[in-house]
């Protein structure tokens, strides 16, 4: 402050010299479903999602340059990671590459400016799987209100609220990933982000909630 890896169904031709519909769209899931695994293995990732119960939290504290200062026992245990190997590393470390820059422009936004923040976030453990979070962030302000560091506890979240934030999190990426300057990328998916919201009419917080 857990991603899904369909495999493709091979489609089999059964006395038929031509391919029919569902043997090009089951072949193409198979293709799309390799290049899927191909690519999560360059990244180093496993495509399996880790869950945690719904009464623990993930908690984390980082000084003001989001560099680690405490972790609970529950985050050791889901991210698989030592509490050595995470103390003093930046909290970006456990960022999972299908997760948009842009939520994390709007949480160091939110959070810089004094204000607590609540997001749906999906990270990634040690070992390259994946785990879904939802997030509360808030700064830690010293007696004359400044910020010292910031605070997060994170939760395991509803399937169905992952189902509904992933569309939204996937169109962010892909926009993102559409410009080949990464800055400009991240500065056109922001825009839609806030573009989204404002035709709800609602802002960040309010949209999770409403999940």
């Amino acid at each position: 402050m857990a991603e899904h890896n369909p495999d493709g169904v091979i489609a089999t031709l059964h006395n038929s010299a031509e391919p029919t519909q569902m043997n090009l769209e089951t072949s193409t899931a198979s293709a799309n479903g390799s290049s899927r695994r191909g690519k999560d293995a360059k990244l180093g990732l496993t495509g399996v999602e880790r869950h945690f119960d719904e009464d623990e939290i993930i908690v984390s504290k980082t000084d003001p340059r989001g560099r680690m200062t405490y972790v609970n026992d529950v985050f050791l245990e889901v991210s698989g990671y030592t509490e050595d190997e995470l103390i003093g590393q930046p909290h970006s470390m456990i960022r999972h590459p299908e997760m948009p820059r842009c939520i994390f422009k709007l949480l160091w936004d939110t959070i810089a400016g004094g204000q607590e923040l609540f997001a749906y976030v999906n990270n990634r453990a040690k070992n390259g799987d994946n785990y879904w979070v939802f997030a509360h962030v808030t700064p830690t302000f010293d007696a004359a209100g400044a910020i010292v560091g910031y605070h997060s506890s994170r939760r395991c979240p509803k399937r169905e609220q992952i189902a509904q934030i992933a569309p939204l999190y996937a169109a962010l990426l892909a926009e993102e990933q559409r410009h080949d300057d990464r800055k400009i990328g991240m500065q056109s998916a922001y825009q839609r982000l806030l573009d989204t919201l404002a035709k709800k009419g609602i802002g960040y917080d309010e949209f999770v909630f409403s999940l």
